[in-house]
């Protein structure tokens, strides 16, 4: 039986719209979640907020093994976003992770063109917490001098990753970290500071 998507679609997808915007206007901070659905596991509830607000027919998605070996996930997606989904990373104008140790690298996804910088790949990468993890010290577009961000799991090279798609800047992918029911935003505009601040507690 397929599961649910919003239980109030039009109020759900606006609220979630928002948070989004504001996570992206402001990198680095974590904004709620409210939305009331039943993805089928492992797709979260926040990622599953993500999708059914941000993806139609004309976004492709791209699904982490974890998430493909689910076809519920899948046929829930189809369903309810009309969304097609693709083998191919670099296809992919939203692609959704379970398992950030896992991710592959950020060029393996479409990093968009000088020219159609906007054409990349968002990922959304669920994660456990934004209260554990190693601190990443940011700064860019958004932020007021600077930004401590916390969370965890992380890939092992993410400060390395954060790096580079920096440096590709106008181009490069953009990330939704989503927990639970809380989102963020490390957008490729984001510039990650050498500074070691320990880890989040």
């Amino acid at each position: 039986m397929l599961s649910a998507g919003f239980v109030d679609p039009v109020s759900s997808a606006q609220s979630t719209f928002r948070a989004i915007l504001a996570a992206t206007a402001r990198p680095g901070t974590v904004w709620p979640l409210e939305a009331s659905l039943s993805p089928p596991a492992p797709l979260t509830r926040g990622a599953g907020a993500v999708a059914l607000t941000l993806c139609d027919r004309g976004t492709p998605i791209w699904l982490d093994p974890p998430l493909r070996a689910a076809d519920a996930i899948g046929e829930w997606l189809r369903f309810h976003c009309a969304a097609k989904i693709v083998e191919q990373a670099e296809a992919a104008s939203f692609a959704f992770a379970a398992d950030p140790a896992a991710l592959p690298a950020f060029e393996r996804f479409n990093l968009g063109t000088a020219d159609f910088p906007d054409r990349s790949t968002t990922i959304v990468l669920s994660i456990d917490s934004f209260e554990i993890g190693p601190a990443l010290i940011l700064e860019g577009p958004g932020i007021c001098d600077r930004q401590r961000f916390c969370a965890s799991p992380l890939p092992r090279d993410m400060r390395e990753r954060l790096a580079l798609n920096r440096g590709l800047f106008p181009r490069g992918v953009d990330l939704l970290l989503v927990a639970a029911e809380r989102i963020a935003a490390l957008p490729r505009s984001v510039r990650l500071l050498n500074e070691d601040d320990g880890r989040c507690t």
